[in-house]
């Protein structure tokens, strides 16, 4: 919970990279607020249309807009880790195969080290140490 909670905290911040955890459990915990909401549009009688061809509701569209900015957000630190542009995101748009490619892309490993895009943010566990202990990528980290 606490990576969904790290996510929804950098609203609006493009820069930087997300590891594959910060993505991934960021995707899990939507899916489910997503079902969770769309179960309450339904059990209160907020839901388009009638039966059970029903598309969503009030409370699912609310949702749906409160986590636009950080799902795209969080998107495109997550191609920053893999020292990919942000504009990768914008594979998603190919019809049928787009999420599929995607999918592949942000499964990948990130960068090890310093990319163009900021610091490695598992630079810390990489070489053994804690984060905020003095990682290679940290100041005040010896050099030799």
């Amino acid at each position: 919970m606490q990576w969904y909670i790290d996510v929804l905290k950098k609203y609006t911040v493009f820069s930087g990279r997300a590891r594959r955890k910060e993505y991934w459990m960021f995707v899990l915990f939507n899916v489910i607020a997503s079902i969770i909401v769309g179960i309450l549009d339904r059990i209160l009688g907020l839901d388009f249309g009638s039966g059970s061809t029903s598309s969503g509701g009030w409370l699912s569209t609310i949702y749906s807009l409160a986590v636009l900015l950080p799902s795209i957000a969080v998107g495109i630190r997550r191609m920053h880790d893999t020292n990919r542009s942000g504009w990768w995101i914008l594979i998603n748009l190919i019809p049928c195969i787009g999420w599929i490619w995607f999918i592949v892309l942000a499964a990948q490993e990130g960068t090890a080290g310093d990319n163009q895009y900021g610091p490695d943010p598992k630079g810390a566990e990489r070489f053994g140490g804690q984060p905020g202990m003095g990682g290679p990528t940290e100041p005040g980290y010896p050099t030799v």
